[in-house]
């Protein structure tokens, strides 16, 4: 894995606009306040062999592991966001906004930062147990995060400003 492309996909989605609509270009989907980018994706795990599969996990949780510290030399140290409230109001209700709908289908748990007016987060997951795991990035409006703002209830965990 790339982790120079990665941090360069994190630079250029943390300052892209957000745009007016949901809009899907290659591995990155967009919408009304936020960008959700798959970094990485893996085979396909359906039929391959269990060392295989552990081995693919392994690497994604490095990869995953060396993008966090590399961010955290950045804006510090990362705050874990549980997202598994999220996960149950996904299923009562169905009310999660985007990202955290889609990340709440591949993770427990991501990580992530406040970044002037952004909020940023970074995990690694898979859908269930034969999808491919991904290392994925969303990057949300700063007044959504838990806790804070207006909207209580949506965004992602985050640590500083910088």
């Amino acid at each position: 894995m790339d982790l120079a492309a990665q941090l360069a996909e994190v630079d250029r989605l943390r300052l892209l606009g957000f745009p007016a609509q949901r809009v899907r270009g290659g591995a990155v989907a967009s919408g009304p306040g936020f960008h959700l980018a798959d970094l990485a994706v893996s085979e396909d795990l359906g039929d391959i062999d269990p060392a295989r599969r552990a081995e693919i996990e392994d690497d994604f949780g490095a990869a995953c592991q060396a993008l966090v510290e590399l961010l955290a030399r950045r804006w510090g140290d990362p705050e874990p966001l549980d997202l598994a409230p999220y996960l149950s109001r996904l299923v009562e209700s169905g009310d999660v906004p985007p990202p955290l709908d889609r990340l709440c289908g591949l993770t427990a748990e991501v990580y992530g930062w406040r970044v002037a007016d952004r909020w940023i987060a970074v995990g690694v997951g898979r859908g269930d147990a034969e999808s491919p795991y991904e290392l994925v990035l969303a990057i949300g409006e700063r007044e959504r995060i838990p806790g804070e703002g207006a909207d209580r209830r949506s965004g992602a965990a985050a640590n500083r400003p910088t």
